[in-house]
């Protein structure tokens, strides 16, 4: 075979954000499989591979010593690399589609792969709350994969997300985190009740929140998260008679003693932090916060905030269970209040 011709399947997805090694790796696996490369069929230099795939040398060497170490290629001085066990096979393939790439999503990230084990190819897309892009990435995809893993939030432009979906089949199809109106059969997923959790955790919080006279959420505008979190917010504060508000943007907000103060945002929290620390108020008992989405750091940061949040490593580990058990699943994940000197 002419060097040229491995480039038909030897390529590189500049859109992926599954690392290039194994990207590399990963291409030459599914060219086996596909019969185009066969036993003893030597393959292009570490030096070829940097040229053609604009690749750094360490990346496709890396790509090469995975493989061999997988017995898949082995070297020979003067002849190369070339394929050595034709039988190796990744039978799961994995079309994993996220919102963004954030701490939490970098958990279910890790417990996702650490849980399916070295035996699954997974090309990684990022659509950064898009709706085009996700609309994109889905209609171009040019491998058949067994497992379309899907973690769907927009800011906006989600409302036609279903029909996209849709032309996934279903039973390849698991929904992680929310669950989306409109498609038509039986799939699997992982997800969150906002309403519902929101809710809960709040009235797990009761008896620290009723030194506090006012309950405030800071939903931005333009925000992926789901207004059912704005309903579970404003039934809990009904029902226990908290003064509450919606807030959309904090810069506006004058930060007032006897408020909780729930954020969403990552960069919210920054700020409220900056502003109490700023303050003669005294966090945990002049105002309170209580941040959305746990995140390791947040136990450390003004003596621990407390925060209501899915278990993300639990989330990432029922998706590849369901992947490993080939059948369909649906899943609500676990929701917890974590309390902490902040409130």
């Amino acid at each position: 075979m002419k060097t040229a011709d491995y480039f038909k399947f030897i390529h590189i997805d500049e859109y992926s954000v599954t690392p290039k090694y194994l990207q590399l790796s990963d291409s030459i696996i599914e060219a086996m499989e596909e019969g185009l490369l066969v036993k003893n069929d030597i393959l292009p230099s570490i030096n070829e591979l940097s040229c053609v795939l604009e690749i750094s040398r360490d990346t496709a060497e890396k790509g090469y010593k995975y493989l061999k170490n997988k017995g898949v290629i082995l070297s020979v001085p003067g002849k190369g690399y070339y394929i050595h066990n034709t039988e190796f096979k990744k039978k799961i393939k994995i079309f994993l589609l996220f919102n963004k790439l954030s701490v939490h999503k970098k958990i279910i990230y890790d417990s996702f792969v650490e849980a399916l084990g070295d035996d699954a190819l997974i090309d990684f897309y990022i659509y950064n709350n898009d709706f085009s892009i996700f609309k994109k990435l889905i209609q171009n995809k040019r491998t058949e994969y067994s497992h379309y893993v899907i973690l769907p939030h927009f800011v906006e432009g989600g409302e036609d997300a279903h029909q996209i979906i849709n032309t996934i089949p279903t039973d390849k199809l698991i929904l992680l985190d929310k669950k989306v109106n409109g498609i038509c059969g039986s799939y699997s997923a992982v997800y969150e009740d906002f309403e519902k959790d929101i809710f809960g955790a709040l009235t797990e919080a009761k008896e620290a929140l009723t030194k506090y006279d006012t309950i405030k959420l800071i939903f931005p505008k333009k925000s992926y998260f789901p207004s059912e979190i704005i309903n579970g917010f404003r039934r809990f504060c009904q029902q226990y008679a908290f003064s509450h508000f919606i807030i959309h943007d904090l810069k506006q907000e004058q930060i007032e003693s006897g408020t909780v103060y729930i954020n969403l945002m990552e960069d919210d929290l920054v700020l409220l932090m900056e502003i109490i620390s700023n303050s003669d108020l005294i966090l945990g008992i002049d105002v309170g916060i209580i941040s959305y989405n746990e995140t390791p750091l947040k136990k450390f940061l003004l003596n621990g905030i407390t925060t209501i949040s899915t278990d993300f490593k639990m989330m990432g580990t029922m998706a590849a269970e369901i992947i490993l058990s080939n059948r369909k699943q649906n899943h609500q994940a676990p929701f917890r209040l974590t309390l902490r000197p902040s409130l």
